[in-house]
Formats: C-alpha cells, sequence, structure tokens
C-alpha cells in the first residue's frame, strides 16, 4: 500500500494565520510593558488594552472596547481627544495628545501622553491602529511646581525694583528740579546737589544690575534674536560714550565697519553688553588714552566684537577673577564708581545668546575684552509698497488756554514732585487724584487732555484705570502715560500692550517726561482737531 505525503505547501501556515500568531506574541510582549499599549480598527474603535490598562482603568476589555475607553478619561479631555482621534482617523495620520485618565484604585485623574500611529498596506489604506499611553503627572507637576516657582521669583523681582525705586524717584526727582531752579542754586548748593545726584543715579545702576543678575539667574531674562547690524550698533554707543570719553580726556577710535556685517543676537541686550565694555574701557583708562572697538571675522563663521583700552591692564591672578559677582579687581577704594556686576551680566547675556566673551590683558599696556557671536545673514526685503517717512512731531508751542493734566498717584512724594515740574509751565493746570476709581472720575468730569498714571494704587491699578478709560467714549481717546517704578522688562512689554502713552519709569528723567508730555498734548490736539 503507498503511503500518501502531503503536498508541501499544504503544510506552509497561511497569511491569516502569520497575522493571528504575530498578534498573539504581540499582546504577549505588550502585556509586559509598564506603559498602557492597545490598538484599534481602521475606524478607531478600541479592539485590544493590554494588562496595564485593564488594571489602571479597572474595565475590562469588552468595557473599554470600540470607544468605551472614553468613560476613563477625564471629562474635560473627553471633547477635544475624540476630536483630535476622529480627525486623524480622517486624514489617515499620527496624532499625539494629553489626558487624564481615571485610576480606578482611588479615583484620582492623572495625567497621560497618548501616541498613535496607523499601520498601512501597500494600496495605503489603514490595517490597524497601534497607541501606547505614558503616565506623565509626575512631569506635569514638576512643570507646574517650577512655572510657580518662576512666577513667584518674577513677582518678587517686580516688587523688590517698585519698592527701590520709588523713594530714589523721590530723591533724584527734587535734585533734579532743585539744579534748574530759577535763580540758580549758588555754587556751593549746585556742589552739593551735584553729590546727590551722582550717588543717586549710581545706587540707581546698582539696583538695575542686581535686579537684571537675579533675572536671568532666574531664567526669566527673555531673548529676541534677530540679524544685528554690527555696525549700527556700535554707532549708536559711541554717540552715548562720547561725552563721557571727552570728559575723562579718553579718544574714542571706531573704524569704519562693513554695515553688511550681521549676528544673530537679541538687538537690546547687545547693545547692553558692548556698553558695558566701552564705559570700563574708558572709566579704568589713562588719561589721554584710547578706546579702540573692532569687529572682524572669527572662525567657525563667527564675528569677534573687540574693545582695546590703554589702562593698567591686568596681571593673571586678577584675570582669574574677572566675571565674579561683586569683585571689583582691587578697585574697590579707588575714585572710579562701580559695582562689579556688569560683567557677570554681560557673560551671562552673551552665552544665553550662544556666545562667548574673553579678556586679553598685558599689564602696564592695556586689556582687550571681546565677544563672538554666530554670523547672521541679511533678511530677505519683501517686495512691498514703500511708506512714506513719518515726519517729526512738531514741538507744541504756547496756547492761550489752559490744558489740564489729571496726575493719578497715591505717593504723596511723588505728587509734589510733579505738582513743582506742572508748575514750570503756565498753560498747564494740575488735577490730582490717589486712587484709581477716583482718578476715573475725575476724568469723566474734567476731560484732562492728558492723564499721567501710577500702576500701584490702593484700589485698581493703572493698567484696570486705562481700560474702564478706553470702553467710555468720552475719555477713550484721551492718552495716558503710565509714570511707574515697576520697571521690569515684562512690565514695560505690558504696560505698552495695554495701551499707554509711552510707558516711563522712575526714577523720572525730567527731559524725557518734559517730552512725553509734549508728544502726548500734540495727540490730543490733532485728535480732537485743535487749532497747532
Amino acid at each position: 500500500m503507498r503511503k500518501e505525503h502531503a503536498h508541501p505547501s499544504a503544510m506552509l501556515p497561511t497569511s491569516e494565520s502569520l497575522i493571528e500568531e504575530g498578534e498573539k506574541y504581540f499582546r504577549l510582549l505588550a502585556d509586559a510593558l509598564p506603559h498602557i499599549v492597545w490598538t484599534a480598527m481602521p475606524d478607531g474603535g478600541v479592539d485590544f488594552v493590554n494588562r496595564p490598562g485593564v488594571t489602571y482603568t479597572g474595565m475590562s476589555l469588552d468595557q473599554l472596547a470600540g470607544w468605551g475607553w472614553g468613560q476613563a478619561l477625564h471629562p474635560d479631555d473627553l471633547l477635544i481627544t475624540n476630536d483630535r482621534a476622529r480627525n486623524a482617523i480622517k486624514n489617515g495620520c499620527e496624532f499625539e495628545i494629553e489626558f487624564r485618565l481615571k485610576r480606578a484604585a482611588d479615583g484620582v485623574y492623572r495625567w497621560f501622553l497618548c501616541r498613535s500611529r496607523p499601520f498601512k498596506d501597500g494600496n495605503g489604506n489603514i490595517i490597524k491602529w497601534f497607541g501606547t499611553s505614558t503616565d506623565i503627572d509626575d512631569q506635569k507637576q514638576a512643570q507646574a511646581a517650577a512655572e510657580s516657582g518662576n512666577r513667584a521669583k518674577s513677582d518678587f523681582l517686580s516688587s523688590m525694583s517698585h519698592e527701590l525705586r520709588s523713594p530714589l524717584n523721590a530723591i533724584l526727582g527734587f535734585a533734579q528740579l532743585m539744579a534748574t531752579e530759577s535763580p540758580p542754586p549758588t555754587p556751593s548748593q549746585q556742589a552739593s546737589i551735584d553729590q546727590v545726584l551722582k550717588a543717586g543715579w549710581h545706587l540707581l545702576e546698582l539696583i538695575n544690575q542686581v535686579l537684571d543678575l537675579a533675572k536671568i539667574e532666574a531664567g526669566q531674562a527673555s531673548m529676541s534674536p534677530e540679524a544685528v547690524s554690527v555696525a549700527e550698533v556700535l554707532s549708536e554707543c559711541h554717540d552715548m560714550l562720547v561725552q563721557q570719553a571727552q570728559k575723562r580726556d579718553v579718544r574714542l577710535l571706531f573704524p569704519s565697519i562693513d554695515p553688511t556685517c550681521l549676528v544673530r543676537a537679541d538687538r537690546t541686550r547687545l547693545k547692553q553688553v558692548v556698553l558695558n565694555l566701552l564705559s570700563n574701557a574708558i572709566k579704568y583708562n589713562r588719561r589721554q588714552g584710547t578706546v579702540e572697538a573692532q569687529c572682524r571675522a572669527a572662525s567657525g563663521d563667527r564675528v569677534r566684537i573687540s574693545v582695546r583700552d590703554t589702562g593698567e591692564g591686568l596681571v593673571p591672578q586678577r584675570m582669574a577673577q574677572l566675571f565674579q559677582p561683586f569683585n571689583r579687581l582691587g578697585q574697590e577704594a579707588g575714585p572710579e564708581e562701580g559695582t562689579g556686576i556688569g560683567l557677570v551680566v554681560a557673560k551671562r547675556l552673551i552665552e544665553l545668546m550662544g556666545g562667548a566673551i574673553g579678556v586679553e590683558s598685558t599689564a602696564g599696556v592695556g586689556s582687550v575684552f571681546w565677544v563672538e557671536l554666530d554670523a547672521a545673514l541679511a533678511p530677505e526685503i519683501k517686495n512691498e509698497c514703500v511708506k512714506p517717512a513719518v515726519t517729526a512731531k512738531p514741538r507744541p508751542g504756547n496756547h492761550a488756554s489752559f490744558q489740564t493734566v489729571l496726575y493719578v498717584e497715591d505717593n504723596p512724594a511723588n505728587l509734589k514732585l510733579f505738582e513743582q515740574l506742572i508748575g514750570r509751565r503756565a498753560n498747564m493746570r494740575l488735577l490730582t487724584a490717589m486712587t484709581g476709581k477716583l482718578g476715573v472720575e475725575l476724568a469723566r468730569s474734567a476731560l484732562p487732555e492728558l492723564i499721567v498714571m501710577d500702576i500701584h494704587l490702593p484700589d485698581i491699578n493703572g493698567v484696570e484705570a486705562l481700560q474702564i478709560l478706553r470702553e467710555d467714549p468720552q475719555t477713550a481717546h484721551i492718552p495716558v502715560i503710565a509714570l511707574s517704578a515697576n520697571a521690569m522688562l515684562r512690565d514695560i512689554e505690558n504696560g505698552v500692550k495695554a495701551g499707554f502713552f509711552p510707558y516711563l519709569t522712575k526714577p523720572i528723567k525730567l527731559n524725557e517726561l518734559m517730552e512725553a508730555l509734549d508728544e502726548a498734548l500734540e495727540e490730543t490736539r490733532k485728535s480732537t482737531g485743535q487749532p497747532q
């Protein structure tokens, strides 16, 4: 009798059996993983959830199947999660979403990160969805705590800035008034006033630098990197420091720099760093010395900006102490005032911009401080219609009619200072209010041409008062100048966004404040059609 043999093809597994076998091993592997793993049909209906998912939710696979898993989601997350999932199914693309899942053991909702992607056949049709859901609640809690801590630090710095600047505003403000009195002070009085102003502005510089360093260390220094022209920055710095150099008999040498030499940096912060290096080079130079600024290409597609002086230079021991907070390298007893913070702030800022800072020095010869930043390409110029240049606003002349200015401020010293300041303008009348609500009422009844507003007020703050004024058709057109001791960058940015015209900080500079008053009054005349 002949023994029959099965055809070899009959012994090979079918594609269906291979899929079943593969799915069996996949599910065994999924059950061994610590994360929730699931699969779904092409329409998104879940057909498998691994053991950790079943245990966490306390729901059986039958209960979780299809769209039943939505019962475990936080009610606030259900709608957006379903929308995102259905949109992904419609477009056949992978998706990622965060949601909260209820833990069966204690009923607590925890945050999960869900990632899913489709498995498609050769024709691009979805065969299966594979997904994971990973517990990220601890990370979310840590992130929230960090954000809360940063907010607390930011609030502290803002409060500290306000508390330190408020008394300085009165000191410097009245000293400036005394220096410009008519008749002028005697030489002896003027010398005393000069000392008050010198010490006051130095104290303000110290406050600014300490707060700036604290803000940087707290990770709150905002950066807006862009292509910055080195020639423009150096030109602006030269104009700001030329008088300081002349007073100390120091020559500034700024060679012609290619205007197309650009670096990737935050323009304001770069200018702050360069001003610090140049100011130090002037301050610690010798009489009839020189300060030379240079710019050249460096290795690795970088640009080096250097400041060379002809001062005393530094010995190696002093070089090692550079960039240490409050270390003035033996200059503490010298005639030059300083804080010992500027170079530390400069180093932190340059590093935040992806650059480097360093120094080369020879005792008795001088020093070269340099910064290196990435070179940048010039931004593309869009083909748009060129708008006509805005002409400068003419200075307002004297008018026979009174112009009413309302000052909303709760500090008596600041009120007295502003009262004396306005008293120098024969055509100005001053109204004052010590609360935000009273300021709004006075604005509605008196309809002043201009309002000057403090931010910290005992009832509503200055921003809230501004919003009320803007919502009232009677007062919406009145320019409101903010004059506040809240001088952190965040405060200034928020003030500008709120709509102040403009946002000035204390301690006030008399010329700057008077120019702002003139510009605001000019704006009022234009908006109301008053004659020039």
